[in-house]
């Protein structure tokens, strides 16, 4: 599976962006969205089930951030607003076979990683 994320780029505080996956092959994959800024560790942004029936996203980002996907056109989407500078990193787009056991917000438990795409948030 390759994944591509795109969408990233330098925005001011307060402003949007949307990022978007596209894994190749099948759409049965639970899909995740981790960032790493420099010198941090990766951390984990937020996750969509195989089905999109379920989303999860970490604490800080809850309602600033929306993962939705579109299987028909086999693309996952990181809906991002309010942006602050402490948004900035680099934002992976990450997938897990559907069949393993799923821990949504641990980094090892994905099979499939993107490049990732830089977000810049100017203050």
């Amino acid at each position: 599976v390759q994944l591509q994320a795109s969408g990233g780029g330098l925005v001011q505080t307060g402003e949007s962006l949307r990022l978007s996956c596209a894994p190749s092959g099948r759409s049965n994959y639970h899909m995740g969205w981790f960032r790493q800024a420099p010198g941090k560790e990766r951390e984990f942004v937020a996750a969509i089930n195989w089905s999109g029936t379920l989303r999860y996203y970490a604490d800080s980002l809850k309602g600033r951030f929306t993962a939705s996907r579109d299987n028909a056109e086999n693309t996952v989407t990181l809906q991002m607003s309010s942006l602050k500078p402490e948004d900035t990193a680099v934002y992976y787009c990450a997938a897990a076979i559907r069949s393993r056991t799923w821990y949504h917000d641990e980094w090892n438990n994905y099979d499939y990683w993107g490049q990732g795409t830089q977000v810049t948030v100017s203050s």
